[in-house]
């Protein structure tokens, strides 16, 4: 029984009156990020066999792959445990975890950005006001994130079928089918908290946790087997062992876990007023604790920063514990180091690999920055923003309270990112702390663009998503594709220095500071003269 199903038996098709309606207009407002994100995500899955069989062109090659992996509990960790030395089987093995934490980090989005979001803005109660089934707005966010799921499954298996058409099918259905089971947690989730913040957030954490555990058990095992790998999603998307002997009924664990989740938020739905949660936030102090726009700013988004810290922290650390053992793995494959020389710079292969994973870090920090300056535009069109500037706070000072802790906050996950980097590799700690610094500039012209979009156009103020997204697919994939420079130029990361290793370049660093403060000016001017949300 589906959960469409048992919500019809629940209450008829009254309950799900207007869906369709509701369906189409989901859409119509993710039009920009969902193909974005399932474009970025798709691509970084079919750029990834023509890497590999550039940098493991012979069968001998990628039988020392997987002997080196398996031997190194560092990196099935990272990335999990490889099952075959084919390229699909190594494609999967590759990209497959980031993949489907990508696709849930979507669907997560999707859920609540359609249920909790439209809720706490009262956009719910106006709708429902209408001919709108009490579960049309829970049954069309599912069904949104559905459709974006499907699409990556289509996609991945259509243009991977060279490599084995049940390998390429199983794939594409594993992705899909941990992108609905953190939807439909998602789903849950919002039924327990009034905050869109909170859901996000705690759903974020939930798939964070996910990969904990998948990392956990697969540094203790070689073969997926850990009981903690199969207690993560994620887990169960390695061992279906796609292009590997594919385990299909793996498949039935995504469907019953999303069915039996779906069922839950239905019931869970069914039973609360719009607008209130089970787990009601609690009422705020009788005086007033928050003395300015900043301290309200810094309330509402040290959740984000505490999260993020910790997050780049860890990577840092991870990272830094895996360079120790990176010339072992690459070992004499020319191809390999050469990779690594074009994302991180020429100067030996521990300093490429230390470059090119800062420059990573760089590029996800990029997406903090644009979260946060994109919490400027959520408050405005919550009608939050309304009250504050009807006192006396003026919109450039209301603005500031966020684009501070937005741009402060990258400087200090990107601090934290070094300060793990020493911690894990435990030498040069000046050198990478200098260059998870000379990230910033590139950042915060990532951020600019984002502020410039909120303040002159609010309307494709989340088209900074797109932004941020390209910046990543170019990024990552660029020099894995040894694409041609003027692509990578077009990223404001193409310009930076390759530290540690590589010589410092101040022309760029300061060029493009200067962008991104002209970027902010010309966001903060716009936001002076036009109208805001009432």
């Amino acid at each position: 029984m589906t959960a469409t199903a048992f919500a019809v038996r629940r209450g008829g098709t009254r309950q799900l009156a207007g869906t369709a309606t509701l369906l189409r207009f989901a859409l119509r407002r993710d039009r920009v990020m969902i193909p974005v994100w399932v474009a970025v995500n798709a691509l970084m899955i079919l750029s990834m066999p023509n890497t590999l069989e550039n940098l493991y062109d012979t069968p001998a090659d990628r039988a020392n792959l997987v002997q080196d992996t398996a031997a190194n509990a560092s990196f099935r960790a990272l990335i999990g445990p490889v099952f075959d030395d084919s390229i699909g089987a190594l494609t999967a093995w590759r990209v497959g975890v980031y993949a489907g934490a990508v696709a849930a980090v979507l669907s997560m989005l999707l859920v609540v950005r359609h249920t909790r979001d439209e809720e706490e803005s009262g956009r719910q109660e106006l709708v429902a006001s209408g001919m709108v089934g009490r579960r049309a707005s829970l049954t069309a966010a599912l069904l949104t994130a559905a459709v974006a799921n499907a699409v990556l499954a289509l996609l991945v298996a259509a243009g991977l079928t060279a490599h084995g058409a049940p390998g390429a099918l199983a794939l594409g259905l594993g992705l899909a089918g941990v992108g609905m089971v953190f939807a439909t947690l998602a789903a849950i989730v919002a039924q327990f908290t009034e905050s869109a913040r909170l859901a996000r957030g705690l759903t974020a954490g939930l798939v964070g946790a996910a990969f904990v555990l998948r990392a956990a058990g697969d540094s203790a095992s070689d073969d997926g087997s850990s009981a903690l790998t199969w207690v993560s999603p994620l887990g169960w998307l390695e061992n279906l062992r796609a292009f590997a002997g594919e385990r299909w009924w793996v498949l039935s664990l995504f469907v019953a876990a999303a069915l039996v989740q779906g069922v839950v938020a239905y019931e869970l739905a069914g039973r609360r007023d719009v607008g209130m949660s089970f787990l009601p936030a609690r009422p705020g102090p009788a005086l007033g604790r928050l003395g300015s726009a900043g301290a309200l700013a810094w309330r509402l988004q040290r959740g984000s920063v505490l999260g993020w810290s910790i997050g780049f922290f860890l990577a840092g650390v991870v990272y830094g514990g895996l360079t120790d053992g990176v010339a072992d793995l690459v070992g004499d494959n020319a191809n390999a180091r050469e990779i690594f020389e074009r994302m991180g710079g020429r100067s030996g292969i521990t300093d490429a690999f230390l470059a090119s994973m800062v420059g990573m870090l760089g590029l996800i920090a990029a997406l903090y920055v644009v979260g946060s300056v994109l919490r400027l535009h959520g408050e405005e069109t919550s009608m939050r923003a309304e009250p504050v500037l009807a006192n006396a706070v003026g919109r450039l000072r209301w603005a500031a309270g966020h684009l501070v802790i937005a741009f402060a906050g990258s400087a200090l996950i990107m601090l934290l990112a070094g300060l793990g980097f020493a911690v894990g590799y435990g030498k040069e700690v000046g050198p990478i702390l200098g260059a998870c610094l000379v990230q910033l500039p590139a950042v915060w012209v990532v951020g600019g663009l984002a502020v410039l979009l909120y303040g002159v156009l609010p309307r494709a103020a989340m088209g900074a998503w797109g932004v941020a997204g390209a910046v990543l697919l170019i990024g990552w994939v660029g020099p894995a594709l040894d694409a041609p420079q003027v692509v990578l130029d077009l990223s404001p990361f193409g310009h930076l220095p390759k530290l540690p290793g590589g010589g410092m370049e101040w022309g760029s660093v300061v060029v493009l500071t200067g962008l991104a403060v002209l970027l902010v000016a010309g966001g903060l001017v716009g936001l002076r003269r036009r109208d805001v949300t009432t």
